[in-house]
């Protein structure tokens, strides 16, 4: 019988050189999704997921991220004097969110080291690990859905999602079989950021796990892979081969919405994309962006 899943684990000790030099002093996960960092869509997806209790993987310069899920008594007071109760509520939403902590990953070694790092933490318990470069839509379900199947099949579960073949080289691909749910799959095979043209399927792993506790041991003994990294994802190719000792792995395989936040033209349509569905912003900026469009060339 599977254990109920309480923690949430994400990984954020990257340097974010793609982004320089926004992130010479700026975390990456601090960078704005129209009037939010992209770390707290994260959480907040956690949360809604019932995972109150998260632990983030850092590395230096990242004091930013700390400060964000933290009170800030000056800013509060200056607000609540002011009578300007909507932003008071913003600020205190983002505090309020979790129950937030925090280990320094060191040596930057690898997604499957981080992902270690969190072993003293979540101990023999199944987890949720999610990636602050994928923010999922709140509107689409993913999370719950990913804890659901760990329920039911004590299994390690991973998000996939149907990509180009033209792109796939950059991620982890899953070689599959289907089980008797439309949108589950079990996992046979996976292979990280396969070469240009070799990639064994279309359905690409994206930033969301749910993974037995068996993970760390395996972690533990995994080398190197992929860039002399120790990789999440040969770890779960370990496991997918082991089901009697670790339930195998599934895939949740994802329709809804995804926002790419760690390359520069994603993050960019990430911000358009999310602000013309506000209503507090889409009125003004859609009939904006229609016009600008038909200034290209």
């Amino acid at each position: 019988m599977a254990k109920k899943i309480t923690k949430a684990v994400i990984p954020a000790a990257g340097l974010g050189t793609r982004f320089l030099p926004a992130t010479k002093a700026m975390p990456k996960e601090m960078l704005p999704v129209v009037d939010k960092p992209a770390i707290q869509y994260v959480v907040e997806e956690a949360v809604q997921a019932g995972l109150r209790d998260v632990l983030m993987i850092t590395g230096r310069n990242k004091g930013a991220l700390e400060n964000h899920f933290d009170r800030v008594g000056e800013l509060e007071a200056t607000l609540e004097k002011k009578g300007d109760t909507e932003r008071l509520e913003k600020v205190n939403h983002s505090t309020d969110l979790a129950e937030v902590h925090y280990v320094r990953q060191g040596d930057p070694l690898g997604l499957g080291h981080a992902v270690l790092r969190a072993h003293m933490h979540v101990g023999d318990e199944p987890f949720a690990v999610l990636l602050g470069d994928d923010i999922i839509d709140a509107r689409d379900v993913l999370l719950s859905r990913m804890i659901e199947e760990q329920g039911k099949r004590n299994a390690s579960i991973v998000a996939l999602l149907e990509v180009d073949p033209a792109v796939a080289h950059l991620y982890g691909v899953a070689t599959v079989e289907p089980t008797e749910d439309e949108d589950v799959v079990r996992i046979t095979g996976l292979v990280e950021k396969p070469s240009p043209g070799t990639a064994p399927s279309n359905l690409a792993i994206i930033g969301r796990y749910v993974l037995r506790p068996e993970v760390f041991g395996i972690l533990e003994h995994t080398a190197p892979g992929k860039g002399n990294e120790i990789q999440l994802t040969d770890a779960l190719m370990t496991m997918a081969e082991n089901p009697d000792e670790t339930g195998g792995v599934y895939g949740v395989v994802f329709r809804g919405r995804r926002y790419d936040t760690g390359d520069r033209a994603d993050y960019i349509r990430a911000i358009v994309q999310l602000a013309v569905d506000r209503e507090d912003l889409g009125p003004e900026l859609r009939p904006w962006l229609k016009d600008f469009v038909a200034t290209l060339d």
